[in-house]
């Protein structure tokens, strides 16, 4: 507290410098923390895809035949075949549970009858896509495994669409038409933000009720992506489902080898960070990679912003060269002075920090459909944000960790220099003499 009373009058001494300096620092953290959310919002959990720590994406599928040519040179790449899905992942054992559903959602006419139709992001899904993407049902519940295998029309729909058809959320069990079909409502969700890629939609139907499992233009290719949801976030838990696949990868190539097939890995199936570091479906993420980029980037905000709050923080200590000489004429230690200036600058850097984590996630939460918006879309939706997404520990923590780096940057050298001053010049007032 004392430091605190003492770092706050300090500060009130010098308020041109001591704003500039606080300004500065707040536009550095809050440039840093714009970065870490862009990165944050592709990877921390949050619902509906509270599991991404577990989560393994086979998102598509790389494949080639004999009569192309050589596989591993000349192959397809893209969603994969329900045929795969049904002899390839169902069949695994490590997984809690895997699903598949349609890589990208379809934009479909959504009515009751003698009603204006309007449309919506349909997502054909089987009955496990709700084990692994905990999506808030508000009544309802999801269609069953029994309704996936007979292949009944069956739909979730969020509570935007349950409104728009029915003026209320108390839709269970009522019937609407979907591109002409009926289909009937099993539950109303709270509405999903495009940011959860792989869970947006406005309505998610049961695939075997449509001829999507059937419709793949070869035994390999078609419009399917799966997610894995692994026993646990574990190292090893991790490691023996990414095992169980490449293992199951070479029983079944030899299976569909027998007619030319080969499916060539790219060492899926990917976790959440590798799925977000991007790269197409031919060629594998670079993780390692994308880490680095963000490092340097992180360093190029902290370092250049440090250089400038370095010269402040220095032109602040040259004012204060007589009340430093003084507490050395009464015995404290230079390394006591150099904490003393680092702990006082700390305090400034984190009332900075704060205000720059502020500002970021007030820039996020206003701008978000701007900010997270993907370079390509399908989706009738532009991203949303909520606070889950944008706050969490990891966040505070990175935006503590920046702080203390920015503060022993700027503040350790003017600190030594401060320190190192000839104790009788500066009690003179002639600090700057040597």
């Amino acid at each position: 507290m004392k430091l605190l009373k003492e770092t706050i009058y300090n500060l009130r001494r010098q308020p041109v410098i001591s704003m500039v300096t606080i300004i500065g620092t707040a536009l550095s953290i809050f440039l840093v923390m714009v970065v870490v959310m862009l990165h944050q919002v592709q990877v921390i959990p949050f619902s509906p895809e509270s599991n991404r720590d577990r989560f393994q994406h086979y998102s598509w599928i790389s494949f080639g035949n004999t009569e192309w040519g050589d596989p591993t040179e000349s192959n397809s790449n893209g969603p994969m075949a329900f045929k795969v899905v049904k002899e390839f992942f169902y069949q695994l054992e490590e997984p809690e549970a895997v699903t598949a559903y349609v890589c990208q959602p379809m934009v479909k006419s959504v009515s009751l009858p003698k009603q204006k139709p309007f449309s919506a992001d349909v997502r054909e899904t089987d009955a496990n896509y709700f084990k692994v993407f905990d999506l808030k049902f508000i009544t309802g519940a999801p269609y069953t495994q029994a309704d996936f295998e007979s292949g009944l029309p069956k739909a979730v729909i969020d509570e935007n669409v349950a409104t728009r058809l029915y003026g209320t959320t108390d839709a269970v069990g009522k019937e609407f038409l979907l591109n002409g079909g009926t289909y009937k409502v099993t539950g109303v969700v709270r509405p999903v933000s495009t940011i959860a890629e792989n869970a947006y939609a406005h309505l998610w139907i049961n695939t075997t009720s449509t001829g999507g499992p059937e419709g793949n233009w070869s035994t390999i290719g078609g419009m399917y992506s799966v997610t894995l949801l692994a026993k646990d976030s574990g190292k090893e838990s991790m490691e023996a489902l990414h095992d169980e696949v490449e293992r199951r990868l070479v029983e079944y190539n030899k299976e569909i080898g027998t007619a030319g097939w080969m499916i060539i890995n790219r060492n899926r199936p990917y976790t959440q960070e590798k799925e977000a570091a991007g790269g197409g479906a031919n060629v594998e993420p670079d993780e390692k990679g994308a880490r680095k980029v963000r490092w340097i980037t992180f360093a190029i905000l902290l370092i250049v912003p440090a250089i400038n709050l370095s010269s402040m923080t220095h032109s602040r200590l040259r004012r204060r060269v007589s009340e430093i000489a003084v507490r050395r004429a009464f015995g404290q230690t230079r390394m006591t002075t150099v904490i003393s200036v680092i702990n006082e600058n700390l305090i400034v850097t984190i009332i900075a920090g704060l205000i720059g984590l502020l500002m970021s996630v007030v820039l996020a939460y206003v701008f978000g459909d701007m900010l997270f918006a993907k370079g390509y879309s399908f989706t009738l939706s532009r991203p949303d944000t909520d606070m889950s997404m944008l706050l969490s520990w990891s966040t505070f923590g990175w935006a503590l960790l920046f702080c203390f780096i920015l503060n022993i940057l700027s503040s350790g050298i003017p600190a030594i220099q401060a320190s190192r001053q000839p104790l009788v010049n500066s009690l003179r007032g002639g600090g700057n003499n040597h």
